[in-house]
């Protein structure tokens, strides 16, 4: 008797990407991105290892400003390489410090808070937070934004500020931060610019945005898991953040 064919399984079928947040089209939302028109400029840079397509949001962000910017790397020799365009001061630019001060141990006023080179609140507040004309968020676990900050050492001659956010992370238990204050990359540039612009409007805007986000990762949730993975139970670490294929 002879054998039966071999029959092989098919592959599995491909998931496009949207071009725009790289996501996963099932967990895309660019489509109801609402464009906002921006003062201060917005420098996103991503930690070449910042994998979570799913619940990430810098390019989200970057999508509803007509000035922002997202860079991919660890290093550039300045702010001005970084920006792709000269930039005269950068001492006019704030970058969202990562040391160990917080806002809740400085006893400091406001979501916004100026640090001096001591890591200590900074005489001015008001006059220093004016003068800014740009922000630099790094996009990227803790770890992996604390290596971007060391690896530029011209983010020194940035001002220091720090979040005292008034509510925590709209992440709740899908992504665990490992910081009280920790925020999003999405919530922490709609807590800056809309202070710093005196724009409520624009906090309205991304949280929607980032509402929609997580309202879209729990509906995929149900259908595609293996998009949008559940995170792992209390007290097992677990790394859900996917590598990109090849």
């Amino acid at each position: 008797m002879s054998n039966p064919p071999q029959t092989t399984a098919a592959p599995p079928e491909t998931i496009p990407e949207c071009p725009h947040c790289q996501k996963p089209m099932p967990l895309c939302i660019c489509d109801s991105v609402v464009p906002i028109e921006n003062r201060l400029s917005l420098l996103i840079l991503q930690h070449p290892q910042e994998q979570d397509r799913a619940l990430g949001t810098a390019r989200l962000l970057a999508k509803h400003f007509a000035d922002a910017t997202v860079r991919v790397g660890l290093s550039w020799p300045s702010l001005s390489k970084a920006m792709g365009r000269p930039i005269e001061n950068a001492s006019h630019w704030a970058v969202l410090y990562l040391g160990s001060a917080r806002a809740a141990d400085l006893d400091a006023e406001g979501e916004i808070v100026a640090l001096n080179r001591k890591g200590e609140v900074a005489e001015n507040q008001r006059a220093i937070l004016s003068k800014l004309e740009g922000i630099v968020l790094l996009d990227g676990t803790w770890s992996q934004a604390k290596a971007l900050w060391w690896r530029n050492p011209w983010m020194l001659k940035c001002q220091r500020v720090i979040l005292n956010p008034a509510h925590p992370s709209r992440y709740g238990r899908l992504r665990r931060e490992p910081r009280s204050d920790g925020l999003s990359t999405i919530e922490a540039a709609a807590t800056i610019l809309a202070g710093l612009e005196r724009r409520p409007d624009i906090a309205e805007t991304l949280h929607v945005s980032f509402e929609r986000l997580l309202a879209r990762y729990r509906e995929v949730q149900a259908e595609m898991p293996e998009l949008a993975p559940r995170p792992a139970a209390k007290g097992r670490r677990r790394d859900f953040r996917r590598r990109k294929r090849a």
